[in-house]
């Protein structure tokens, strides 16, 4: 009786660790450290490597080829309609595209907020700006979201949850992006732009306040969140990355599927945008495209790995600080 009752009771066992398991799985949810697909410890170890090394090659080679290119079509060779530029402003957009993006692709936020201000005051013009903005968004949106899928930070194909997401904030952000479009005379920018700080403002706060407790997956909360910020990015052009990104860690996702959800997200919204301004604007300048998309692109091999390494904790205090400070600014900004 007694070897029937612990055979019994082993057996009860093994069903309910077998359901843990496979709900775990199902729900996408990894203690371990990502790996990269299809390696072993060391053979990752090997391929980070030769990634870091093939990269700071490439980096050499475009700054050389940009020093080139400046050389050779001499000191006042002409940006768009920006004030004279040469081999010194092709280089410097590139290095600010490269450090902007990484941010954005790390953290998930702060390309288009921190890159579109620093073009502005360098002395382009706005119409100038936005549309090789955009162009380089989509582009490393895309790049991006490969690299986190084959770096383990998502799994696009078996991870539901993170599908999900995905599809949700897509959808919302095209959505979102065209309602923008209806709705923007009819707004108060300074009105929105206030609203949107204190969302984002808020987001940071909880995410850094549920760092020891991270909230259960709630996809209802996408919903509100996406929209809101699909819309302003329409609308305004910034705050997109911080309110996805945060919204996405506060209803419950892990901050390593939220960045690269929000890379895939906006390089959509990124590319309806694109379309509205071919459609409008057949002369367009995309000289500023050349040095703005080489940079963003090769920010991202960098980022995913970035992600990849860092905790989640750690990730999660970088997504919070990060949104705080941009709802900060963005505040700021209001009372100036």
């Amino acid at each position: 009786m007694q070897h029937a009752r612990a055979q019994l009771t082993g057996k009860v066992r093994g069903q309910t660790l077998r359901a843990v398991r496979d709900q775990t799985q199902e729900q996408g949810q990894t203690p371990q450290m990502p790996q990269m697909r299809g390696t072993d410890p060391a053979d990752a170890i090997r391929g980070r490597t030769l990634r870091i090394r093939m990269w700071a090659v490439t980096v050499l080679l475009v700054v050389a080829l940009l020093a080139a290119h400046g050389f050779a079509s001499g000191p006042s060779h002409p940006l768009g309609n920006a004030p004279s530029a040469g081999t010194g402003a092709l280089i410097a957009i590139f290095c600010a595209a490269l450090l902007c993006e990484f941010m954005d692709s790390s953290l998930g936020m702060g390309y288009g907020t921190t890159l579109t201000p620093l073009l502005l005051v360098a002395g382009f013009e706005p119409l100038r700006i936005v549309p090789c903005v955009l162009l380089s968004e989509f582009l490393t949106g895309l790049a991006a979201c490969l690299l986190h899928h084959r770096d383990g930070n998502i799994d696009l194909l078996r991870d539901r949850e993170a599908r999900g997401a995905a599809v949700t904030i897509s959808l919302l952000s095209v959505i979102g992006a065209v309602a923008a479009v209806s709705l923007a005379l009819r707004v108060p920018t300074a009105w929105l732009r206030g609203m949107i700080g204190g969302i984002v403002l808020l987001a940071g706060c909880v995410t850094l306040i549920t760092l020891r407790c991270p909230p259960r997956y709630r996809p209802g909360h996408l919903y509100l969140l996406g929209a809101v910020a699909a819309f302003n990015k329409g609308l305004s052009g910034g705050g997109y990355g911080p309110l996805v990104t945060s919204g996405q860690v506060v209803s419950g996702l892990s901050p390593r599927k939220a960045v690269a959800v929000t890379s895939l997200a906006e390089s959509l919204t990124c590319m309806v945008g694109l379309g509205a301004f071919l459609a409008l604007d057949q002369d367009i300048d995309w000289t500023l495209a050349i040095p703005l998309t080489l940079g963003a692109l090769l920010s991202v091999p960098l980022a995913t790995l970035t992600v990849r390494a860092l905790p989640d904790n750690a990730l999660r205090v970088c997504v919070g600080t990060g949104t705080v400070l941009l709802g900060l600014l963005s505040l700021s900004c209001l009372l100036r």
